[in-house]
């Protein structure tokens, strides 16, 4: 069967999305288990957008082996110079550039005639390939391009050295014939085109991106462009597990292969929403809550009596458990350790130690706890970042005729401490500005969710929040079976990033 090259954008596309920046830490976590995930290809971000894309990118080539680390870049010697920079020390580097070809892009965004464009094209491949062995050449706009002109593009940057061709659906304008229908135009139009690998990467505005892609690679694409989650630019790419998913589920029909794991689908999705701060619509595909969920009578009698009846692929098939083993304050570290297995959770001695200490104090207060529980829990210890300020205690006076107060007390890394005290609208925006109080910046709260993680009135509560700071944005998140705690531990968990990246050298953070 014909091998799909599997490109993930997760941490550069998908990064780009409004409120989904993340940090080094978070960067390094996501790239590792997209190894373990088995893509080919990771694309670790975009070198020269600013010192903190070029810092990230060096660490995740730095760090990561097995897949390909690609760095974008314009058409442009400086910004492929400083993507070389950047990977030049991973074990198998990719330049990446792009310069647009279609009429609206050429005239109004770079100012250029169609043959500077093939110019341009044609040398900044060839300076690549001086850096580089693997040259990856986007088309920027593809599916809008004049065909004949973009074949025209395509041969000429595949005969001064790309190894990929890219045919991007940037606005997501295409829909599934017409863009198969391109796919094969450039296969049967460019004579050289058996040089190179064609590729694809296609967008969501008109919810076909994975659509697109799965036809692309019926007209014989050889590599698809896709983030976990869908995440990216406007409304999204196309989604790595929807693609996946149906390759495996629909075998026959597509008559490929990848070597994802697909087992690591589920831990894949959960980390790069806990990093992100953007949760997973409950009806998403293959990766919602409620993708194998059965709530009718009808459905649960089929399912009972035989699973296919009404799942087409099995929760085990991404990495979900099918065996619901109830834990609790009587369940042992045994027990504990081989359901974080079971869950796609890979961590270290030191950390299954912290975390089973967290599960012993929550079933304290539960009778059950849930793999949600668990998910949540660790999820939490992977988005930690080094304390500056610690929660040490708050106390709340709130109720429907009096105006709430809250006093809250910190404990900063350096060993201080701080009390303030602060009124507000409710005890949890009492409670932030006395947090603001105490750390002493101008903070404004964009976006505040709180959801519980579990049915039940002795669910965890789960408070996820994004700041804002001279311009900048952080995501953090908190967990807590006491709702207003579980807000206080978001909200200084966003402000550790922020006073986690003020302090650092790298400069690590980019606003989205």
């Amino acid at each position: 069967m014909r091998r799909i090259t599997i490109f993930d954008t997760t941490l550069r596309d998908g990064e780009q999305a409004p409120g989904c920046s993340m940090n080094l830490a978070e960067k390094l976590d996501v790239a590792r288990q997209l190894a373990r995930l088995g893509v080919d290809v990771i694309e670790a971000g975009f070198a020269i957008a600013s010192p903190g894309d070029f810092a990230s990118v060096r660490e995740v080539a730095r760090n990561v082996r097995g897949p390909i680390i690609a760095s974008l870049s314009r058409a442009l010697e400086k910004d492929i110079d400083t993507a070389w920079e950047a990977i030049r020390e991973a074990e198998r580097p990719r330049i990446h550039t792009f310069l647009a070809t279609s009429p609206v892009h050429m005239e109004f965004k770079l100012k250029m005639k169609p043959d500077e464009v093939l110019a341009q094209a044609v040398a900044m491949v060839r300076h690549a390939r001086n850096l580089c062995g693997d040259v990856e050449f986007s088309a920027e706009d593809a599916s809008r391009s004049d065909p004949v002109f973009l074949c025209r593009v395509i041969e000429a940057v595949i005969e001064a050295g790309a190894t990929t061709i890219n045919v991007p659906d940037t606005v997501g304008y295409a829909i599934p014939d017409e863009y198969a229908g391109l796919i094969r135009r450039i296969r049967e139009g460019v004579p050289n085109i058996a040089k190179a690998v064609i590729s694809v990467h296609c967008h969501n505005d008109l919810g076909l991106a994975v659509a697109n892609s799965l036809a692309a690679i019926g007209a014989g694409a050889g590599q698809v462009e896709c983030t976990v989650n869908g995440i990216g630019e406007r409304a999204g790419n196309a989604a790595l597990e929807e693609i996946a998913m149906a390759i495996r589920t629909r075998a026959e029909q597509f008559g490929v292969t990848t070597g994802l794991d697909t087992t690591q689908i589920h831990a894949a999705s959960i980390l790069v929403s806990s990093v992100t701060g953007v949760r997973v619509q409950p009806n998403k595909a293959v990766v919602g809550e409620n993708a194998f969920a059965h709530e009718a009578g009808i459905h649960q009698h089929g399912v009972l009596a035989n699973r296919a009846t009404y799942e087409i692929m099995t929760p085990e098939s991404i990495g979900l458990p099918r065996n619901r083993m109830v834990l609790g304050k009587h369940s042992g570290r045994h027990a504990f350790d081989d359901r974080l297995v079971e869950l796609g959770f890979r961590v270290d001695a030191a950390s299954a130690t912290r975390l089973f200490a967290e599960f012993k104090d929550l079933a304290d207060k539960k009778k059950t706890v849930s793999d949600a529980d668990i998910e949540a829990m660790v999820r939490g210890m992977q988005t930690q970042v080094p304390e500056v300020y610690r929660l040490e205690r708050f106390t709340i006076n709130s109720g429907s005729s009096i105006t709430a107060t809250s006093t809250v007390r910190l404990v900063h890394r350096d060993g201080g401490e701080s009390e303030r005290v602060a009124v507000g609208d409710g005890p949890i925006d009492a409670s932030f500005k006395a947090i603001d109080k105490i750390v002493g910046k101008k903070i404004v709260l964009e976006n505040f969710d709180l959801s519980a993680v579990t049915g039940g009135k002795d669910a965890q509560g789960e408070a996820r929040v994004r700041i804002e700071h001279g311009g900048r944005r952080y995501n953090g998140r908190g967990l807590s079976t006491d709702i207003v705690e579980a807000s206080l531990r978001a909200y200084l968990s966003a402000i550790n990033v922020l006073e986690n990246e003020e302090g650092s050298s790298d400069g690590s953070h980019r606003d989205s």
